[in-house]
């Protein structure tokens, strides 16, 4: 390896440990690898600790929702924040967060994405053939009904 590519290297590496670069996943090894974030809409130094970073990317989803669409197989706890806000959505009385609930239905596309509800992966896989509005309307209602202990939704749409 020429000098300089060693010393390019070398650069990189220093740059990423001291949080001049945005990162745009956990870091390798960690439970959550294999989530990923648009970095353009996440702004978290490479420096911050897993726990921070999910932190971070939670109040951005409790803030903007529509951001959860930007990320690749969110974790569990990433999951529960949009579910947190597709349930007072329902006891405000909003109507059903049919969006939100789409949101979640992108999000178990792929098979790395962890399941935080018992048999939301099934729900989603049973009604795939329906229309996008006519799928997430029945995950919603999937969701109403889920055991209250997984304190899931508790209203319906």
């Amino acid at each position: 390896m020429p000098l300089i590519d060693t010393a390019l290297e070398l650069l990189a590496r220093a740059s990423r440990a001291l949080g001049f670069e945005t990162a745009d996943a956990f870091p390798p090894g960690h439970a959550y690898a294999r989530t990923r974030w648009n970095k353009a809409y996440f702004d978290i130094p490479s420096d911050m600790k897993p726990e921070a970073i999910e932190q971070r990317i939670c109040e951005a989803i409790a803030n903007t929702p529509s951001l959860f669409g930007e990320i690749l197989n969110p974790t569990p706890r990433m999951q529960r924040t949009l579910l947190g806000i597709i349930e007072a959505r329902l006891r405000r009385g909003q109507g059903a967060p049919v969006d939100l609930a789409q949101l979640l239905v992108a999000a178990y596309r792929s098979p790395h994405t962890a399941e935080t509800v018992p048999g939301l992966r099934r729900a989603i896989a049973d009604t795939s053939a329906y229309e996008p509005q006519v799928q997430a309307n029945a995950i919603l209602a999937y969701l109403a009904d889920a055991p209250a202990a997984f304190g899931v939704i508790e209203a319906r749409g």
